[in-house]
């Protein structure tokens, strides 16, 4: 049986309980497919076996948690404890580092974008704590990515209920779509954005005289 067919098994037999520690570990920096949690669990809402609100909410309870005890022991233990302990859990000081500086370039929509990379999901909230990012201000990026991650991963399960195989190819590419329309989405911003403000006379908002004329 495939790990798509087990997770279909055991969310079908204890329902809901399975979505929300599945997400929740791998939020917290043990590495378990929560993603694919996420989307088995949306075949089982297409087939009727679990409610969709129920399985949403869920979803996102299991990450906010998780990514919460993560934030936490990153920011009390730092990160030699990071390193010290997380090596139980196949974290290494590269993979550490290479979250470090995905983090140091995005600054805090790194955690929003670390919801949707499977590696990153597991030390971005690590990585918040030991950088003592504001609380607030991580909690919010947190909220947000979870919202958005968990719904996609839900609702591909859902309209690709039909073809398991098609599902299981699909594993682990709704992160990269999901990051690619992103991306695209804040590069028409930024592009409108700037047109905007070459159309203005001096390349600016209008001063006081310009309004007056």
């Amino acid at each position: 049986m495939t790990v798509l067919g087990d997770l279909l098994h055991l969310i079908g037999r204890y329902g809901n309980l399975v979505v929300f520690f599945g997400v929740a570990l791998e939020g917290a920096g043990v590495p378990l497919p929560g993603e694919t949690v996420l989307i088995a669990a949306g075949v089982l809402v297409h087939r009727g076996v679990l409610d969709f609100g129920d399985t949403l909410f869920f979803g996102i309870s299991g990450a906010v948690v998780g990514s919460q005890i993560g934030y936490w022991v990153g920011r009390f233990g730092g990160r030699p404890f990071v390193l010290r302990w997380g090596r139980y859990v196949l974290i290494t000081p590269e993979r550490l580092g290479q979250a470090e500086a995905f983090f140091a370039r995005h600054g805090g929509s790194a955690v929003f974008l670390a919801r949707f990379v499977a590696g990153l999901r597991i030390l971005g909230s690590f990585v918040a704590g030991t950088s003592r990012m504001p609380w607030g201000k991580f909690a919010l990026y947190s909220l947000l990515g979870g919202i958005v991650w968990a719904a996609a991963a839900v609702s591909l399960g859902y309209f690709l209920w039909a073809s398991i195989s098609l599902v299981e190819h699909w594993i682990g590419r709704v992160s990269l779509l999901l990051v690619t329309a992103l991306a695209l989405a804040l590069l028409l911003r930024w592009t409108y954005r700037r047109a905007t403000r070459r159309g203005r006379p001096g390349g600016g908002p209008p001063g006081p005289d310009n309004r007056l004329s």
